[in-house]
């Protein structure tokens, strides 16, 4: 006798996983075993909050629809199986936003060089302008970047050893990139010309939201932080990104609640010390110095 197909059981097979992903403990969990809910109820949403209600309905990406998905999730990591169509869609070459330990960001694929230049259009940045990447370990700053320094017997410091400590964390550390940097990184002017591939930032959130995204991709993400079109200063609550980037062409929207103004502490590892150049969440360790602190030096050595 012919079986009657249940559509939200097609729904969420379209959505599982087909294949083997990182063996990382922040593999996305399996799906509760309770009946399955209907595509309206990926999206999460305050009831009471008007705003709120203008994104009730989902709609699924493909190319050019000009539809944006919206997935609210936990911290806990309960429902992290709503991150499924995300990963999807960053697969297929889309652009969105997701949560990190300090703000939002604007991510698309590490190796899609279409997605790498919608996002540049989306938010505005200049070809000149370098993109960061979210890495998923410290293998991927191996591979993406000379690395940090081992220290020598010679007594340079091991800066490695000290930067495992605090990573995952609230930093991003400017490197010299290897030639596995994908060359949009860093583009130079609007012809096809390239920079050479000097330096890339690169962070390691420590975000469950964030790691949950990144452990079940196959590469890491390119990023770049969530301004006001006109203006230098971060937009923290996800409403107001979907109000001022759905228009543009933002492909989804991961909700992990409101943030604060806190960027992440930018720290250059090119020099002769790793200089922070930006104060910001992550606390100055006593092996990072400032600009200051680079002056005073060399007050005392032309003394």
């Amino acid at each position: 006798m012919a079986t009657t197909a249940n559509p939200a059981t097609d729904l969420f097979s379209r959505l599982s996983f087909g294949r083997a992903v990182s063996p990382s403990p922040l593999r996305l969990p399996s799906r509760p075993p309770c009946t399955p809910r209907l595509s309206s109820a990926i999206v999460a949403l305050h009831k009471r909050n008007p705003k709120r209600l203008k994104y009730a309905s989902q709609r699924q990406f493909t190319r050019g629809d000009g539809g944006m998905l919206r997935v609210k999730v936990e911290p806990s990591g309960q429902d992290f199986w709503k991150l499924d169509p995300v990963v999807d869609l960053i697969n297929s070459g889309a652009v969105g936003v997701i949560p990190t330990d300090t703000v939002y960001s604007i991510v698309c694929d590490l190796s899609n060089n279409d997605a790498i230049e919608r996002l540049r259009r989306i938010k505005g940045i200049v070809d000149s302008k370098p993109l960061s990447i979210l890495c998923r370990s410290l293998r991927d700053i191996d591979t993406y970047t000379t690395g940090f320094p081992l220290g020598t017997n010679q007594g340079q410091a091991n800066i490695f050893r000290a930067v495992k400590r605090i990573l995952p964390g609230p930093y991003t550390f400017i490197l010299p990139a290897t030639k596995e940097l994908p060359k949009q990184c860093i583009k130079h002017g609007s012809s096809t010309r390239y920079a050479k591939r000097r330096q890339v930032g690169v962070r390691m959130p420590d975000d469950p939201i964030c790691q949950a995204i990144l452990q079940n991709l196959e590469e890491p993400l390119i990023c770049t932080s969530v301004k006001y079109l006109s203006e230098d200063e971060w937009i923290l609550d996800p409403v107001y990104i979907a109000d001022i980037y759905e228009p543009l062409g933002l492909d989804f929207i991961v909700d992990g609640g409101a943030r604060i103004a806190d960027p992440s502490t930018v720290v250059d590892m090119t020099g002769s010390y790793p200089t922070i150049i930006r104060q910001g969440k992550g606390p100055k360790l006593d092996w990072m110095v400032t600009g200051t602190d680079q002056e005073a030096q060399s007050t005392l050595k032309a003394v």
